[in-house]
Formats: C-alpha cells, sequence, structure tokens
C-alpha cells in the first residue's frame, strides 16, 4: 500500500507527541506541584474551567443533535399549537428538560471519574493519567481533522441522531429524559479529551469540595450555548443560520477542541 507523503508526516508527527506524552507522564515518579504553582492554581483551573466549558458546549455531537432535536421539536409543535407564544413557551420548556437530562448525565459521569481518582490516590498520578489520556484522545481528533479517512473517528454513533429526532417528536417527559440521557453519554467520544483534561486539573484541587464546586461550574458553562440555542430556536432563520455555520465550521472546532487538550494536557504534565 502506497502511503502519500502528508499522511506519513501527519502520521510521524501525531505519534511524536504520543511518544513525548507518554515519556513526559513518568507514572513511576509522580511530584507534587511547586509552591509557586500552588498560588497560581486556583485562577489558573477557574480559567481553564470557563474557557473548555464553554469550548466543549459548541463541540459538533453536542451541536448537530441539538439542531436535530429542535427542527423535529419544532415541527412536532407546530402541528398541534398554533399560538406563537403558546409554541415558543412549550419548546422552551420542553427543551429545558431535555438540556437538564444532559446536564446531570454529563455532571454524573464527571463525579464518578473524579470520585474514583481520588478514593484511589491522593497522589498526583491520577492527574498525569487523565492528561495523559486527554492528550491521546486530542490527538485522535487532530488525526480525524487532517487524515479523516484513515481509521476510526471519534464521533457519536450514527444512530444517535435518529434518536433525539425521535425522542424529540414523542414530545414527552420520559422520552425527553431518556433522550437527553442517551445525548449526554454519547457526546463522550467527541469531547470526552476534554472533560479529561479539565478533570485531571480538577484532581489536583487543595480540597476535594473545590474540585467538584469547579466541576459543577464546567457543566452549567458547558450547557449554556445549548441554552442559547434553543432560545434562538423560536425564529427558524436563526436555526437554520445555525445549522449551515455548523455544518460549514465543525471540523474547524475539531481542530480547535484538539490542538487545545493537547496543549492542555502538556501543560498539565509538566506542572505536576
Amino acid at each position: 500500500m502506497n502511503l502519500h507523503p502528508r499522511t506519513i508526516t501527519v502520521v510521524a508527527l501525531l505519534s511524536m507527541l504520543a511518544l513525548g506524552a507518554l515519556a513526559l507522564t513518568g507514572l513511576w515518579h509522580p511530584n507534587a506541584p511547586a509552591e509557586a504553582m500552588k498560588v497560581y492554581l486556583p485562577q489558573i483551573t477557574l480559567a481553564t474551567v470557563l474557557a473548555a466549558g464553554l469550548v466543549d458546549g459548541i463541540n459538533p455531537c453536542a451541536f448537530t443533535v441539538l439542531l436535530l432535536f429542535i427542527t423535529a421539536l419544532t415541527t412536532t409543535l407546530q402541528v398541534d399549537e398554533h399560538n406563537v407564544n403558546g409554541l415558543r413557551a412549550r419548546m422552551l420548556g420542553l427543551g429545558s428538560i431535555y438540556i437538564g437530562s444532559i446536564f446531570l448525565t454529563y455532571l454524573a459521569l464527571g463525579v464518578g471519574v473524579l470520585t474514583s481518582l481520588d478514593f484511589f490516590t491522593r497522589q498526583h498520578i491520577p492527574a498525569r493519567f487523565g492528561a495523559l489520556l486527554a492528550i491521546l484522545f486530542g490527538l485522535w481528533m487532530l488525526k480525524d481533522y487532517f487524515l479523516p479517512e484513515l481509521g476510526w473517528r471519534l464521533q457519536a454513533p450514527a444512530r444517535v441522531g435518529t434518536i433525539a429526532r425521535a425522542m424529540a417528536r414523542k414530545a414527552t417527559l420520559p422520552a425527553l429524559i431518556v433522550g437527553g440521557f442517551l445525548i449526554g453519554l454519547c457526546t463522550v467520544p467527541c469531547s470526552g479529551a476534554v472533560y479529561l483534561g479539565v478533570l485531571s486539573l480538577l484532581a489536583l484541587q487543595p480540597t476535594a469540595l473545590q474540585g467538584y464546586a469547579y466541576l459543577v461550574l464546567y457543566n452549567v458553562v458547558f450547557v449554556l450555548p445549548l441554552l442559547v440555542i434553543l432560545v434562538a430556536a423560536s425564529s427558524r432563520p436563526m436555526v437554520n443560520r445555525l445549522a449551515h455555520w455548523n455544518l460549514h465550521h465543525k471540523e474547524w472546532v475539531r481542530l480547535a477542541l484538539g490542538s487545545g487538550v493537547v496543549v492542555m494536557g502538556f501543560a498539565i504534565l509538566v506542572t505536576v
């Protein structure tokens, strides 16, 4: 099989970064953050949580699926509701239940991982291991951008969009909760790298309470873009513009997510 020089170059660079991350992780000899680093850790964590949560909220998986959900929900409600104000109120109510289910699912996943890291050890091995995994997933996202035809892609299963539309058409409380739960789980392949990087940073917090507080904040910021889309969804032209933007920029978002996670992961490894 003949490989294109560009493919060889990209694979070589990504492999070098992966090997560098493995070497830098140094699981056999973890060290605590320097005293100078501890002083700035809360500020760094807050800025990282806010930025990562916002970027994660516009990841291609969550963004695409929510647009599909809103389109199906709008179509369903317009059949049964002719009053514009009533239509908007029902859309906001049902959409909020759906987004709330995503929020609780994503938060529960983060609590589970963070609790596990805290349970196994108080050393800095969990932070290093989480940062390493984040880097590897970030490199995979970069591979998907530069070499989309090579191997598997980090993305939600193809059936996720179908499930989201089916749940939206039912427009019942159980369907919305189940749909949000499934979407919350299925966004992990797309943006799990970002979450892992943040969780590895949260594992370094002086107290468990502080780490969990940052975790809640991250998830609140994570759903903010989804709420903005929901509010804007009362205008069909706005939804169409958002769908058009997502279609033409989702690969750039993937590149930004992957690059940001790799940088964040290496920053954690060199400071803990």
